[in-house]
C-alpha cells in the first residue's frame, strides 16, 4: 500500500496555506476536494487529512529547480552546465535577499510545513481519539515533520524564527532565534516522533521510527560539525554518541541492498525498486496525473547531457528532456576508482543509441579514408537501434585519442576515424587538470557535453516533452546513516579509526563488482520506457529506430581497452587499515589538491570523497560541505565557477544562505512597525 496520492486543496491559516486530502484504506488518496475551513482540523478525519497533505512538503526538493539551486551547486561534485546558474554555482552577487529563483520557496514552504505540523501538535491530542491505533503515529508524524522541516531551514540559513503553535490570525512579528535552539527544539521534535512512531508503515511511503532515527543522527551530527564549532562544544561529545545509536539501528533494521544498481533499476512507475529495504523515506511520485499539481517530480531534467542536436539523436522520452543545469566536474570523475568501484558505473550514464537514422551521420571524403576499412562515401556511419554517442572517460596521460580538425564530436582512436560521435576527457598529451580545458566534454566551453548523471532518469514520463517525472525520490537510505556512523567514529579520535572502517566497509565491499558480473552493462531509469505505454510511434516519443537509452556503457573502452573480466572486485575495494586509507592511490591527489597533511586532515577528506562516491548528486552535497566548512576549498579546487569570473565567495558570508527579502519586508517590529533598513540589516545574514 503506498502513498500515491497527496494533497490538492489548499486552506488559509493564519499566513500560511496547508493542502489536504481525504484517505482510503489502502493508499492516501489526492482527489481535489473543497476547501475547508480550520474546524475540520478539530475532527479526526480531518486530522488525517491534515497530516496525509502535509507529506506534500517532503516532495518540495524534488519539485522544481531548487532542488539543484540549493542542494547541489556550487560544489565540487557538479558545476552549472547548459543552463548557466551564476547566483548557486558562483556566488555571484546576483545571490542576495533578493534572489527569486530558490531561495524564498524554500523558505516559504518549509514555513507552509510547519504551520501544518503546529496545528497537529496542536490538536491531535485535543480531538483524535487516543483509543484508535494511529493515535500515536500521527502524532509522531507530526513531529517528524515539524522537525524535518526546520532542519531543512537550519542548514541553510542558520538561526530562523522557531514557531511552534499554530497561526490564527495574521502575524508579522517574529525573531530569529540562536542555531542552538534551533537545533535543540529539532532534536526534541525528533525524539517525540521516535519514541512515537511504529517500526513498521501501514503504508508504503509512511513514515517511520526508522525515518526519525536516521535524522536524529543527522541532527546530532550537523550540530557536533565545523560550522557551529563557536557554540556546540558542550554537547558534541553526545551527538557523536547518538550519532552512532541511532545510524546502526537504522542500518539494522533497514538493510542495505545487495547490489548498488538496485537502488536505480527503474523499471515502471511504484516498481519493485522503490521499496527495496535500503529506503528509509522517499518523496512518493506516481503515474497518477491527478496527483502532479503543478510541478511533480523534476529531478530527471537537471543532470542530463544535452544530446537532441547530435545527428541521428533527436529527444525520447528513454533519455530524458535535458534542461541540463548540474555539470559532473573532474573531481566527480576522478574520486572513484573506475576499474574496481562499481558505483560510478551505476550512477553515470556514457552510451546513447541512434533513434532517428534518417539524420544519423554519413562517411565523407574527408572522414572516410581515416574511418575503418571498408568504410564507403555516403554510407550512414552508424543506424537505429546501433550505439550513437558514447562518453570516454579516461585519464590524462591516455594516447589513444585525437581530435578531429573541424568536428566537435569527430574523434580518431589510434588513428582511426569512430563512427560514433565520440567524447573523450583527455586527447594525446593534454595533461591532467581539475578545472582546465582538456577534452571535448566536460569543461566550461562545451558545458552541454558532459558524463550525465542517472540516478534520476525517468521513462516512465507520458510525453517526450513531460517535466512530470513518475519516480519517488529518496530522502534517506541507511547508506548514509552507515556513513554517519562512520563520520562520528573519525570526529571521536584516531582509536576509534578501525571502528569506521568498518562502516565504510559495508558500502565498499557492496561497491565492488560481483563474481560474473557483466561491468559493461548499464541499467537506469530510461529502461522504463519499454514498459511504457506512452512509447508507441514517434508521436509517443519512441522512434522505430530505436531509443536514445543504451544498456552499454564504456567501461572497458575507458580503462585503457582492458581485457574483459568477470572477477571480483572485493580485495580492492576493502579496507584492510588506515594505511590504505592514508596512502589511497584515488584519493591522493585529492588531499593533495586541499592540502590534507595530518592523519586526521586525510580521514575526514577520505570521508567526504566516500559521501560522493556514494550518494553523488543525491542533494545532500551543499549542506555536506557547509557543516563542515570545506565548501570554499572544495569548491575553490573543484568546480570551474570559481575560474570563470564573476565569483565574490566570502567565507563570512556564503556558508549560509540569504533570508529573503520578501519576509523582511513583511514582518514587523513588536509594535506593528514596518522594519527600518537598519532592522532588516541586523536580521539578515552577514555579508547580504
Amino acid at each position: 500500500m503506498k502513498i500515491n496520492k497527496i494533497l490538492l486543496a489548499a486552506v488559509m491559516v493564519g499566513t500560511v496555506g496547508t493542502s489536504i486530502t481525504s484517505c482510503s484504506s489502502d493508499f492516501l488518496n489526492e482527489d481535489l476536494t473543497t476547501q475547508y475551513s480550520s474546524d475540520r482540523f478539530k475532527t479526526q478525519d480531518g486530522l488525517d487529512e491534515l497530516v496525509t497533505g502535509t507529506y506534500q512538503k517532503l516532495k518540495f526538493k524534488f519539485n522544481y529547480i531548487w532542488g539543484i539551486e540549493m542542494y547541489n551547486l556550487g560544489v565540487d561534485e557538479f558545476t552549472d552546465a547548459n543552463n548557466p546558474v551564476p547566483s548557486f554555482n558562483c556566488y555571484s552577487a546576483d545571490l542576495n535577499s533578493a534572489e527569486t529563483g530558490a531561495n524564498a520557496p524554500l523558505w516559504d514552504n518549509m514555513y507552509g510545513g510547519i504551520e501544518s505540523a503546529n496545528t497537529l501538535i496542536q490538536n491531535i491530542p485535543l480531538y483524535y481519539n487516543k483509543t484508535n491505533t494511529n493515535y500515536n503515529t500521527r502524532l509522531g508524524e507530526s513531529y517528524f515533520l515539524r522537525a524535518y522541516f526546520y532542519l531543512q531551514l537550519v542548514t541553510q540559513y542558520g538561526g530562523v524564527p522557531l514557531k511552534l503553535q499554530p497561526s490564527t490570525s495574521v502575524e508579522t512579528y517574529f525573531t530569529r532565534a540562536s542555531e542552538e535552539d534551533c537545533f535543540a527544539q529539532i532534536i526534541s521534535d525528533l525524539d517525540q516522533a521516535y519514541t512515537l512512531l511504529p517500526t513498521k508503515a501501514a503504508q508504503t511511503g509512511r513514515i517511520t521510527k526508522w525515518a526519525a532515527a536516521h535524522f536524529l543522527a543527522k541532527a546530532h551530527l550537523t550540530r557536533a560539525s565545523e560550522l557551529y564549532s563557536s557554540w556546540n562544544a558542550s554537547t558534541t561529545a553526545a551527538d557523536l554518541d547518538a550519532v552512532i545509536k541511532y545510524g546502526q539501528e537504522v542500518v539494522a533494521a533497514q538493510p542495505l541492498c545487495d547490489n548498488y544498481v538496485n537502488l536505480w533499476d527503474f523499471t515502471k512507475a511504484n516498481s519493485a525498486n522503490e521499496t527495496v529495504s535500503e529506503v528509509v523515506l522517499a518523496a512518493q511520485f506516481s503515474d497518477d496525473q491527478t496527483t502532479w499539481g503543478r510541478y511533480g517530480n523534476q529531478m530527471h531534467l537537471y543532470y542530463p547531457s544535452v544530446y537532441q542536436d547530435i545527428a541521428g539523436t533527436k529527444r525520447d522520452i528513454s533519455g530524458d528532456r535535458e534542461f541540463s543545469y548540474a555539470r559532473a566536474t573532474n573531481y566527480s570523475m576522478d574520486v572513484f576508482d573506475r576499474v574496481n568501484d562499481s558505483r560510478f558505473w551505476k550512477s553515470f550514464t556514457t552510451c546513447y543509441g541512434c533513434n532517428y537514422t534518417k539524420d544519423a551521420p554519413t562517411w565523407s571524403a574527408a572522414n572516410a579514408p581515416l574511418g575503418p576499412t571498408g568504410t564507403v562515401v555516403g554510407a550512414k556511419r552508424f543506424i537505429g537501434g546501433q550505439l550513437a554517442i558514447k562518453y570516454i572517460v579516461n585519464d590524462a596521460g591516455d594516447a589513444r585519442y585525437a581530435q578531429v580538425a573541424n568536428d566537435p564530436t569527430g574523434v580518431l582512436k589510434n588513428s582511426v576515424m569512430q563512427n560514433t560521435h565520440t567524447f573523450v576527457r583527455y586527447f594525446n598529451s593534454e595533461p591532467q587538470a581539475w578545472v582546465g580545458i582538456h577534452g571535448n566534454e566536460g569543461h566550461s566551453g562545451i558545458p552541454k557535453r558532459s558524463v550525465a548523471l542517472s540516478k534520476y532518469r525517468d521513462g516512465y514520463r507520458n510525453a517526450v516533452s513531460s517535466q512530470f517525472g513518475t519516480r519517488d525520490a529518496i530522502i534517506a537510505r541507511s547508506a548514509e546513516d552507515a556513513l554517519m556512523v562512520a563520520e562520528a567514529y573519525i570526529r571521536q579520535g584516531e582509536a576509534q579509526y578501525p571502528n569506521a572502517i568498518i562502516w565504510i566497509n559495508k558500502l565498499r565491499d557492496r561497491a565492488a563488482f560481483k563474481d560474473g558480473e557483466d561491468r559493461s552493462k548499464n541499467v537506469d531509469g530510461g529502461q522504463a520506457y519499454k514498459n511504457n505505454s506512452y512509447c508507441t510511434g514517434l508521436g509517443g516519443g519512441f522512434s522505430a529506430d530505436g531509443a536514445i537509452y543504451w544498456d552499454k556503457n564504456t567501461y572497458y573502452e575507458s580503462n585503457n581497452d582492458m581485457p574483459a573480466t568477470t572477477t571480483s572486485t572485493a580485495s580492492a575495494m576493502h579496507i584492510n587499515s588506515v594505511n590504505d586509507i592514508y596512502s589511497s592511490k584515488v584519493d591522493s591527489p585529492i588531499y593533495d589538491k586541499l592540502g590534507c597533511t595530518t592523519n586526521t586532515a586525510k580521514m575526514m577528506c577520505f570521508l567526504l570523497n566516500e559521501r560522493t562516491r556514494e550518494l553523488c548528486g543525491e542533494t545532500y552535497r551543499w549542506e555536506d560541505l557547509a557543516r563542515t566548512k570545506t565548501l570554499e576549498s572544495r569548491w575553490k579546487a573543484f568546480n570551474d565557477g570559481f575560474v570563470r569570473g564573476n565569483t565574490i565567495f566570502n567565507a563570512s558570508t556564503h556558508y549560509y544562505r540569504p533570508i529573503p527579502q520578501s519576509f523582511l519586508d513583511n514582518i514587523t517590529d513588536q509594535n506593528g512597525i514596518a522594519l527600518t533598513s537598519e532592522q532588516k540589516t541586523a536580521m539578515q545574514n552577514p555579508g547580504y
